[in-house]
């Protein structure tokens, strides 16, 4: 289906259909932005944490054992 074809199956949707559609689109976009910007960062931030070992310090304590004080 071509996006003309999906365009006039959407116009003959009943409205609250149409709505529901658009939210949809809507998430569908800030989830594929966010994701988008996240593995940007992820890539530009990786060159650092792998050559600075003060960025990394605190994993060395990632095999403990974490007990909650109360």
């Amino acid at each position: 289906m071509d996006t003309r074809e999906l365009v006039q199956e959407i116009e003959r949707l009943p409205f609250e259909k149409k709505i529901f559609v658009m939210e949809e689109i809507l998430k569908s976009i800030k989830r594929d932005k966010t994701s988008n910007s996240m593995q940007r960062a992820a890539e530009q931030l990786y060159e650092d944490y792998v050559n600075d070992s003060e960025l990394t310090a605190f994993s060395a304590l990632d095999t403990d054992d974490f007990y909650e004080a109360r």
